[in-house]
């Protein structure tokens, strides 16, 4: 399904993709008395965070990348209820739909700019042109990888903190999938950032010269999202999740058994910094890969490409 930017934005970040996520946390008690489809969740929360993740690594569209880390997301949220943690997946459902919509709304912008092409192949080096929403696109992706103290770190490592600290079999698997996918998440928001922005114009001439800046009626709810996308986590977490949080009050419960903020909170320091170092690992490797390789390891990875049996695992992966 595809529409137009500002309706992908809505349906996205905060209504009809997240509608199951939001089921699940409102039905809460069909689930927390019946354990075993609480690790069927988990099981197919991970795998769509991981299966999303590796099909949004070799997109081209723009927009299909940034729709597929949105089903990359929506299985850390199912992951988080499949560990009983219905609080932390509403809180990363509420937090990606900030920077979500951003990214989409900036995309939009992107795509406006340059009469309506979406390959990230004819895009490159719209820095220059377009620094308003490359700010907007940074802020947004920074936050989908997790970046340090953005929206998106606070809910994502609650996520997988959740994960480690319910010691069920399930549980860490669906971890070490979760960590693979916070390790590919970062390698494609990079990789369409610097495709996007960064790398050399690869696109028609006429169509640089003519992109432009959205106006003020396009531009306003880019730095409404920008804003909310670089600081809501930090003021809703404390409020939201946590130890004995009356937040929720009825709405959203658990069994004490599977009550696990205790241990997460005493988790041990390595296993809590996992997650970030695969995010900087993954960004770094998209990074350098996308900027600074020399023309011979280019061809040298071109070749690798034109191998037969990678190009079967790229169509696989490209066409879902």
């Amino acid at each position: 399904m595809e529409g137009p930017t500002p309706v992908s934005a809505l349906i996205h970040a905060a209504t009809m993709v997240t509608a199951g996520i939001f089921l699940i946390c409102r039905t809460f008690y069909f689930f927390e008395y019946s354990p075993q489809i609480s690790i069927l969740i988990t099981i197919l929360g991970s795998f769509t965070a991981f299966i999303a993740g590796t099909i949004g690594l070799v997109q081209n569209d723009l927009k299909r990348v940034i729709a597929y880390s949105t089903c990359s997301q929506l299985g850390y949220m199912a992951f988080a209820c499949g560990v009983s943690h219905y609080d932390i997946g509403f809180y990363h459902l509420a937090n990606h739909a900030f920077f979500k919509a951003a990214l989409f709304m900036g995309a939009g912008s992107v795509i406006h700019a340059l009469q309506d092409e979406q390959d990230m192949r004819k895009f490159g080096g719209l820095k220059n042109f377009l620094y308003f929403t490359f700010v907007v696109i940074l802020v947004g992706s920074l936050s989908l990888i997790g970046f340090p103290f953005l929206t998106g770190f606070f809910s994502k490592d609650a996520v997988l903190e959740a994960g480690a600290s319910f010691f069920t079999v399930e549980s860490y698997f669906g971890l070490s999938l979760g960590l693979f996918g916070a390790f590919i998440t970062a390698f494609y928001s990079l990789r369409s950032l610097s495709r996007t922005f960064l790398i050399k114009p690869l696109g028609f001439k006429q169509y640089f010269e003519k992109s432009h800046e959205s106006g003020l009626f396009m531009n306003s709810p880019l730095v409404l999202l920008s804003i909310a996308g670089f600081c809501a986590g930090y003021f809703l977490n404390e409020l939201v999740i946590g130890f004995s949080k009356d937040f929720w009050q009825t709405s959203l419960q658990q069994l004490y058994d599977n009550n696990v903020f205790i241990e997460m909170e005493n988790l041990n320091t390595f296993v809590k910094l996992l997650p970030l170092i695969l995010t900087f690992s993954g960004a770094s490797v998209s990074f350098i890969i996308y900027n600074f390789l020399s023309t011979n390891f280019k061809i040298t990875i071109l070749k690798i490409k034109l191998n037969p049996a990678f190009r079967q695992l790229y169509t696989f992966l490209n066409k879902k």
